[in-house]
């Protein structure tokens, strides 16, 4: 019987460390007419892709258990649906229209029932738009079953003129959907009922400085707080949450410099323990800037501000371990990897740089 116990015991151990040694499974999504399927372990994105799909311009990804939604940023926007096998393989499913320009962003509904779509709209005469689009029982996509515009704010002529949708998030009991709209100056709520035909209805606003810009928002851990990211601005500011209502508390700016260009706000996660927020400004700066999170109010201090090494941090991510951050520069081709203290939340060496034409989003695969 201890023979058997301690077979089984060096056959789990062995599994154990073998899991380990495979690492994890990394998706890039870029400006490019590809989507790529990457093994990620020890810090180190490997060379060679375990896979390579092709859709153009696959600016943002959306996982579920066993699919991946990329919105294709184009003028004419589309949304792909993939197939995700229990080996992780991607399977090309459909496409169909966003309803709008260049989507940026998108989101699955809490009841995997319907995928939201930002259409940031840069190059449409009207702006972007929000749309909704039916998750099929196989895993494909329904065309487009509601749209909303909402009213520029002109703050801002040259970006501001019209409506721009920069993301759609759900609050953390999947009962409202809120858009920040970067050329309102506004995020709007929509109370959400997946069993209606057109199943957001529009619940409120809230109002963000003049010409600030909101680009995408992030809840809280416990849903009480929220942050958002003020591209225009390059700052974050704080809410208080509770039932569909975002209160503004405070504003927490990403840079000292006084160069307008400094300012460009654009990603923000949070690490898995909830202890640390990490936002990217681009523009001039170039930086990610690492703030403590205060466990009451959700407050913000600044930690750290580190440069991406690299042009334009659209987008990054931390390794399901929280060793690592994984910064996708796209303008200057690279994803950067950078060392992450788990206990400061501090960035720091550079442990690889990996060529990687124009990345936009980067997802672990669980």
């Amino acid at each position: 019987m201890k023979t058997t116990m301690k077979a089984l015991l060096s056959l789990l151990i062995a599994s154990a460390m073998s899991l380990t040694a495979q690492g994890h499974e990394l998706l890039v999504g870029s400006y490019t007419d590809s989507l790529y399927r990457y093994r990620f372990s020890d810090g180190h994105i490997e060379a060679q892709p375990l896979q390579v799909v092709a859709t153009s311009n696959a600016s943002w990804l959306t996982l579920s258990a066993s699919q991946v939604y990329a919105v294709n940023e184009q003028a004419s926007g589309r949304v792909s649906a993939f197939s995700l096998d229990p080996q992780h393989g991607l399977r090309a499913l459909n496409q169909v229209g966003s309803d709008g320009a260049e989507p940026t962003h998108s989101s699955l509904s809490h009841d995997g029932r319907f995928l939201f779509v930002a259409n940031y709209g840069g190059s449409n005469a009207e702006g972007g738009n929000l749309a909704v689009l039916p998750v099929l029982a196989d895993g494909r996509l329904g065309e487009p079953v509601q749209q909303a515009r909402h009213a520029a704010s002109k703050v801002d002529a040259g970006r501001q003129a019209t409506p721009h949708v920069h993301s759609m998030v759900s609050s953390p009991d999947g009962r409202y959907v809120f858009a920040s709209d970067l050329g309102a100056d506004q995020v709007f709520a929509y109370r959400y009922d997946g069993n209606k035909p057109k199943p957001l209805d529009f619940f409120g606003s809230v109002a963000l400085p003049p010409g600030s810009g909101p680009r995408h928002l992030l809840f809280s851990a416990d849903g009480r707080h929220a942050w958002l990211t003020l591209e225009m601005r390059g700052a974050v500011a704080v809410f208080d949450y509770q039932d569909g209502r975002l209160t503004l508390r405070d504003t927490v700016s990403l840079t000292d410099s006084r160069d307008p260009g400094a300012r460009a706000a654009g990603a923000l996660h949070a690490s898995a323990d909830g202890r640390f927020l990490y936002a990217s400004n681009r523009g001039t700066a170039n930086e990610l800037v690492v703030f403590a999170i205060d466990p009451v109010d959700g407050g913000l201090k600044t930690v750290q501000r580190r440069s991406v090494e690299g042009d334009h941090p659209r987008e990054f991510a931390l390794d399901p371990a929280q060793d690592f951050v994984l910064v996708a520069n796209q303008k200057s081709a690279e994803i950067v990897v950078i060392r992450r203290d788990r206990d400061s939340g501090r960035l720091g060496e550079v442990v690889q740089r990996f060529h990687q034409v124009a990345p936009s989003d980067l997802k672990f695969i669980d």
